[in-house]
């Protein structure tokens, strides 16, 4: 039939499945979220006028400073994505594209899934409590750790939290803030050993943490090469592993030893 026809012709009835086929993915859902730099949350402060650290049973001194834990925000578990949102997301460096998978649980509902988030926080709050108690020699059956963090999900504040408990107990172990009265900000998960673990979304991370003020951000060691990919202009990376890691280099550079605080 086609060899009836003339060329212009020809190409035009060939190109109207492709153009179809086009149209169809382009519209069709594809398996990815879409994330892009979310809130921070001063740790050492209030979350809906309540102390986000509370601590009861030893002494507590008063902070200046900041250390602001940060998130990413996503599409939600059940949103279409489609080639138009990745392609524009491929352009753009305050977004990511990442697979659906890495960010939800497969096979669950919206609340199973932020049931699940809520889980993961209360579990990462505990163990960076038993951290920090752990790291000060601290009987936690004698000093309570309340922590109160509203609306956000999974396990990445568990440091800033550990830190938090470290500074309002202790400061940099001298008198002074841990901090240094700078804006500190970072991720990354913890156990209750104090191993520090990666998460994800890091290069979104660092540009919430700049958009808030901050100055240094504290990042999980294997991912220092994704928190430099889009790294803002004047905010510092400090790689760590541990708990005593991030504690030792933001002493170090409160007391301006330069030398002994590692970068990314």
């Amino acid at each position: 039939m086609l060899s009836s026809l003339s060329r212009p012709r020809a190409l035009a009835v060939c190109a109207l499945p492709v153009a179809a086929l086009f149209a169809v993915v382009g519209l069709a859902p594809l398996p990815y979220a879409i994330a892009q730099p979310g809130t921070t949350a001063d740790v050492l402060g209030k979350d809906q006028g309540q102390e986000i650290i509370t601590i009861t049973g030893a002494p507590v001194r008063p902070t200046e400073g900041q250390l602001r834990m940060t998130t990413i925000v996503a599409t939600g578990p059940s949103t279409d994505v489609d080639l138009g949102d990745v392609t524009d997301a491929w352009f753009r460096t305050d977004r990511a594209v990442l697979p659906h998978d890495s960010v939800y649980p497969s096979g669950k509902s919206d609340a199973e899934i932020e049931k699940h988030n809520l889980g993961q926080m209360k579990e990462s709050q505990d163990s960076a409590t038993l951290a920090a108690l752990d790291y000060l020699k601290m009987d936690p059956e004698k000093v309570k750790v309340n922590l109160h963090l509203a609306d956000i999900g999974g396990p990445s504040a568990g440091l800033l939290f550990s830190l938090g408990i470290v500074d309002k107990l202790d400061g940099d172990g001298t008198g002074g803030d841990l901090t240094g009265g700078r804006t500190v900000a970072g991720t990354g998960t913890i156990d209750a050993d104090g191993t520090v673990g990666a998460v994800g979304g890091v290069s979104l991370k660092t540009q919430a943490a700049a958009r808030d003020g901050a100055t240094v951000f504290l990042v999980p060691k294997a991912e220092c090469s994704d928190a430099r990919a889009e790294l803002p202009k004047g905010l510092r990376l400090i790689p760590v592993t541990a708990l005593s890691d991030a504690v030792e280099s933001l002493r170090a550079l409160e007391q301006g030893q330069e030398s002994k605080v590692p970068a990314c």
